[in-house]
């Protein structure tokens, strides 16, 4: 009997799990191929949900989260920590998604053991190294790595190539973010307490917002969570849903700013069924998370960006997206404008996601049983 080909999932953060969730599940559906799924556990609360949400069993936990810590020192445990169960699993490929401190560790690991890495969700760029960061460096450093490329898009594809991957090592499949998102709402209904927040909220516009990104503390986010709050000061038809990130860098400011506003309702992060919903009753978005970008478009819903730049330009060239920039004035106009004519916020209905079509995890796994 031929030997099963071993392939190990490395992830550790909350978008890490919801885009490899699908493709854990359709590697194990092939006979010829054994999992071995590890988490280096770097988000600690925000994970166990979405574990649970969907069916995932995870064989080694790094461990590695802890509160205020660096990149350097996420990458150096995870590096010392996953260096044992490479020796004892010997997978034949690892596979990383994105552009995590984690994923990048997970990559150099595989590279110093000679092992393949798989990289799902390549060919990402923003064009400068500095924003997002580090996860713009962090993904072109995997790409230096990567024996497969998963690119999402046509235009990743092109990304690649352009650096010199060989055509042949990548494969467009689409994002499996969309595969995720497509499954929970097929089979998951929101929670009693979501659904009591949306009826109190019934009748307002409702703005949905995230952000947690590293080069979004500081200035830049107080200044955003101010024109926000100013608009809806100003707006008494509108309300603002925050599910608050736990990083400390988060949590102070918007409470210093937002803690005791009318119509502001500070949540805490919410499961992934229940962030759809929301999503899906919200009148607008405004977010700085990528995974955000390739989910609003599936939903029909406006999305504006709290970003100087994007790696995923398909929002903008669909037109479901618009690019805020760092200047929070901007971000209040942008608020103003839209909600004065409302043309583009009802046109998004109809754009089609550029990022995928539910199918993308089974063309990973294809591609990986082939072992090409």
């Amino acid at each position: 009997m031929q030997a099963k080909q071993k392939i190990l999932i490395l992830f550790g953060t909350r978008p890490e799990v919801i885009k490899l969730a699908p493709v854990i599940a359709a590697l194990r559906t092939i006979q010829t191929i054994e999992t071995c799924v590890v988490s280096s556990n770097q988000h600690t609360t925000l994970l166990k949900p979405f574990l649970k949400i969907f069916h995932l069993k995870i064989d080694y936990n790094l461990k590695v989260g802890t509160n205020n810590q660096t990149p350097n020192m996420i990458a150096g445990k995870v590096l010392n920590r996953l260096d044992a169960i490479l020796d004892k699993e010997k997978p034949d490929v690892i596979v990383v998604q994105g552009d995590t401190t984690t994923a990048l560790a997970g990559a150099f690991a595989g590279f110093n053991r000679k092992i393949k890495v798989a990289h799902v969700e390549a060919g990402l760029r923003s064009g400068d190294i500095n924003s997002p960061f580090p996860e713009e460096m962090n993904r072109q450093l995997i790409s230096k790595i990567a024996s497969f490329h998963f690119a999402a898009t046509e235009k990743n594809r092109k990304n690649l190539m352009n650096e010199g991957v060989p055509m042949e090592k990548i494969f467009v499949t689409g994002n499996p973010v969309v595969d995720s998102l497509n499954f929970i709402a097929k089979n998951w209904e929101p929670s009693k307490k979501l659904l009591d927040l949306i009826e109190s909220t019934k009748g307002l516009k409702r703005i949905l917002l995230t952000t947690h990104r590293r080069e979004s503390f500081g200035e830049t986010m107080s200044g955003n969570l101010r024109s926000i709050s100013c608009f809806i000061k100003k707006r008494e038809d509108t309300c603002l849903i925050f599910p608050v990130h736990p990083n400390p860098n988060v949590q102070t400011i918007t409470k210093e700013i937002l803690g005791e506003q009318e119509r502001v309702f500070l949540i805490e992060p919410t499961d992934y069924h229940d962030f759809i919903a929301l999503m899906k009753k919200a009148w607008l978005i405004v977010s700085d998370s990528g995974g955000v970008h390739e989910e609003a478009p599936s939903l029909g819903k406006p999305l504006l960006i709290l970003r100087e730049n994007t790696e995923r330009p398909e929002a903008i060239e669909a037109r479901f997206a618009k690019l805020v920039g760092g200047n929070s004035n901007r971000l209040y106009n942008l608020l103003e404008e839209n909600y004065g004519v409302d043309t583009w916020i009802k046109s998004v209905k109809k754009v089609q996601n550029p990022f995928g079509d539910g199918k993308a995890a089974t063309r990973i796994a294809e591609v990986l049983a082939n072992g090409k």
